[in-house]
């Protein structure tokens, strides 16, 4: 049995996550990708994907000709409900915060959504820098 080395095609969007918090790629979340042809047309869900351990998403829908506009959706408070790395980081940001905190048990931001510009032949890769209380995007290589 031979094994291929080759990797697999990358479609035009692609997206990693890194949780600054703990130094660490974050492993599964959930990404969802739309598309939009035109500023004032309505989004087209074109689903998603999950972040594999180096925090990747590598099999992303392919997008629609004449799409001009993509949102990534990022679901990022289940990840940190679920982290066992950001357990004891939330309980001691919990207790150094003022006691009204509005009831949030989770990330302060509980979903990212990233909309950006493409055009056609161009590969799209945005990294989402997140922590439980901020995030950073980028368009990276």
């Amino acid at each position: 049995m031979t094994t291929s080395t080759a990797a697999a095609p990358r479609g035009p969007v692609s997206t990693h996550i890194l949780d600054t918090s703990v130094g660490r790629p974050a492993e599964g979340v959930a990404v969802r990708l739309a598309a939009r042809a035109g500023r004032h047309a309505d989004w087209r869900p074109l689903g998603g994907s999950v972040t594999d351990p180096d925090g990747r998403c590598r099999d992303l829908p392919a997008l629609p000709e004449g799409t001009t506009h993509v949102r990534l959706d990022f679901e990022v408070e289940a990840y940190f409900e679920n982290s066992a790395n950001s357990a004891k980081k939330q309980a001691d940001a919990q207790r150094d915060a003022p006691a009204d905190r509005g009831g949030a048990a989770g990330a302060f931001f509980p979903e990212v959504a990233i909309t950006f510009a493409v055009h056609p032949g161009e590969h799209y890769h945005v990294p989402l820098l997140l922590t439980p209380f901020g995030y950073s995007v980028y368009r990276g290589s």
